[in-house]
């Protein structure tokens, strides 16, 4: 094993021990129920968002990380471009390394299934659901010659939606 890999591991630990004693644990033990959000990325989203239940829906998250497409109109013309990239960048990077995930086919692998028997049932389904959606969203655009990097972007943007959603059934204890 590399010096790298041990120094990454041994970071990973050390976040991991810090995390269990944060009030948002809960939360990040929860999104690391979907495919490509292990602890770093988790934590990384929810120290950089907060309390994702401020957001009143899925669009707003979406927006604040800049993940909507951007618009020009004139008239009747209404033209949408690539993503406004506005609001945090560190978060929106943390999903967009997620979602690169999703280009396989949808299983549960060891280390996800070892995740996913720490949330409850409804944190489950919602993370099955993500990953068989997301999975066919990704083949089907890429199918229809788009390119790649916008496809992960929109896998991005949809995997927020199920963070935000995860979220919402995690009680946080203030």
């Amino acid at each position: 094993m590399s010096e790298h890999t041990e120094r990454l591991q041994r970071l990973e630990a050390e976040l991991q021990t810090q995390v269990q004693t944060w009030r948002w644990a809960p939360v990040v033990e929860a999104i690391q129920a979907l495919r490509g959000v292990q602890v770093t990325a988790a934590v990384t989203l929810i120290a950089e968002l907060g309390d994702l239940t401020r957001f009143e829906n899925p669009k707003q998250l979406l927006s604040y990380l800049g993940l909507i497409p951007s618009e020009h109109t004139t008239g009747e013309r209404r033209r949408q471009g690539s993503i406004t990239k506005t609001g945090n960048s560190h978060a929106r990077r943390a999903l967009i390394e997620g979602a690169w995930a999703y280009r396989y086919p949808a299983k549960v692998s060891r280390h996800l299934q070892l995740r996913l028997e720490k949330v409850p049932k409804v944190i489950q389904d919602i993370s099955w659901k993500a990953q068989g959606r997301l999975c066919k969203r990704y083949r089907r655009l890429v199918a229809r010659g788009k390119q790649v990097n916008q496809v992960v972007v929109a896998i991005a943007r949809e995997m927020a939606a199920f963070v935000w959603a995860i979220a919402r059934e995690v009680k946080v204890t203030h």
